[in-house]
């Protein structure tokens, strides 16, 4: 999941800077969007990552 946030990310810099040269404010819009997003979808996963390893410790499994 934090490779298509980090996608997103790109993405979103790439229509950010486009809509900035071509003074394209929707297009602009649209990357900040997508950054937003993509900021989401890697929150999401290191959160579920965090979850899965208090999940081992409380299981008593090695987290490494």
């Amino acid at each position: 999941m934090a490779g298509n946030g980090s996608r997103d990310k790109m993405k979103g810099k790439a229509k950010e800077m486009t809509g900035k040269v071509t003074g394209d404010a929707r297009i602009k819009r649209e990357g900040r969007t997508d950054q937003a997003k993509g900021k989401a979808k890697n929150a999401m996963g290191d959160a579920k990552e965090n979850i899965r390893g208090i999940k081992d410790s409380l299981k008593g499994k090695d987290a490494s």
